[in-house]
């Protein structure tokens, strides 16, 4: 018999994929070995050390199928924020130029303007960042005009990790190798996190023309505390650590077994032709979602390009309500969604990322991001639709 606490947690309804998504019972079943019996340290050379060091390398050519790269290529990290910060401050490291330029957007992750802002405050670097509109989308032709002869790095994301907004990635990485292709002496690396957008988009890393890219393991079904930053063979890049030599002396301490075989396995079950049926499923949702909501909330408004858009994606602004106050009254009612990126959502301050594609502060308070999963069933779309109706409602009579 079930107890209270297994049928509560039934009938909640998550829908906030973005922030994290459930690890699937394949990785769970794939990465228990490595807690007790597999512990062996990589780097042993005795029989213990040597199978766990196999069971790395077989997730690492895994990432490298999924990427279309050399498994030496692949670099396994702690996560999204560690890939990213090693990206931008590894290839700043490097840099021959005394105040070398970086050009990025103004809608990136935290992870990845947070230190490209510190850097540009200590004066160490200069930076431009690129304007997006109500769309969200940035324009080819601004990164071009920004490019100056010390520019060193180019660092757009995928998929907004709030409004879900696809980048013209495999279009930025032509014009660049057609940049450098013209005078040998121009070495830009060009980085894109593509934390959101690995489940639903190609991340074919030849097709897109990137040096860098940042993957999370528990974005993609799998467990907390594993990512990978993909470095082209030859990349102009410095490692922030030094010691022990571990990930091709990129990422040097003892690896995280466990969180990489799951990783691994989270790969391999994005490359399963039964995601992709998921993914159009998720799609068909999703659209189904929008469409109801407009059709019964007079003030609900999507932000962001329809069409440039993460299929799971449902970033939606109900004028004259609060976010905040939608995801708490919803949570008490069993729902999670949320009103931004999990990395920054206990701020005060209105999402940036809508501040910069022209929203007031007040107009951005009022946005909430809802995102589908595998494991997202029609009847909860139905139901969240219905209680976000009163919700709304509810808070409309309140003021």
């Amino acid at each position: 018999m079930e107890s209270k606490k297994e049928i509560m947690r039934k009938r909640f309804i998550y829908l906030d994929y973005a922030a994290s998504t459930p690890q699937d019972a394949k990785v769970q079943k794939v990465m228990l070995p490595f807690f007790a019996r597999e512990f062996g340290n990589p780097s042993s050379v005795h029989q213990v050390g040597q199978r766990a060091k196999a069971a790395v390398e077989g997730a690492r050519e895994q990432v490298a199928k999924f990427l279309s790269c050399f498994a030496n290529e692949v670099v396994f990290t702690a996560g999204a924020t560690e890939a990213n910060n090693i990206a931008i401050q590894g290839v700043i490291k490097q840099s021959s130029f005394t105040k070398p330029h970086v050009i990025t957007c103004v809608i990136e992750h935290e992870s990845l303007l947070a230190p490209i802002e510190a850097l540009e405050k200590k004066g160490v670097i200069e930076a431009t960042y690129i304007k997006v509109g109500k769309e969200g989308v940035v324009n080819l032709k601004d990164i071009e005009k920004s490019l100056q002869k010390n520019t060193i790095l180019v660092s757009i994301q995928y998929a907004n990790s709030e409004i879900g907004t696809i980048q013209p990635i495999a279009e930025i990485g032509k014009m660049l190798r057609k940049y450098k292709k013209e005078d040998a002496k121009r070495q830009v690396v060009f980085h894109s996190d593509a934390v959101q957008a690995a489940l639903y988009l190609d991340c074919n890393v030849e097709k897109l023309g990137v040096d860098l890219l940042t993957l999370s393991s528990h974005k993609i079904y799998g467990p907390k505390g594993a990512g990978v930053l993909y470095i082209r063979k030859g990349s102009a890049i410095e490692p922030l650590f030094l010691g022990g030599g571990q990930e091709q002396d990129m990422r040097p301490g003892t690896e995280n077994v466990a969180g990489i075989v799951g990783m691994g396995e989270a790969i391999g079950e994005i490359q399963n032709p039964k995601t992709k049926v998921q993914n159009i499923r998720i799609r068909q949702l999703r659209d189904m979602f929008i469409k109801i909501i407009q059709q019964r909330i007079s003030t609900a408004e999507v932000t962001g390009s329809l069409l440039k858009r993460l299929p799971n994606n449902v970033h939606i602004r109900f004028k004259g309500v609060e976010g905040k106050d939608v995801v708490l009254l919803l949570d008490q009612k069993g729902i999670a969604i949320s009103a931004g990126s999990a990395c920054s959502e206990r701020s005060q301050e209105p999402s940036h990322v809508l501040l910069s594609m022209g929203y007031t502060k007040t107009e951005a308070s009022c946005a909430v991001r809802i995102t589908l999963g595998k494991h997202t069933k029609k009847e909860e779309v139905e139901k969240t639709v219905k209680v976000l109706e009163k919700v709304i409602e509810q808070l409309r009579i309140k003021k």
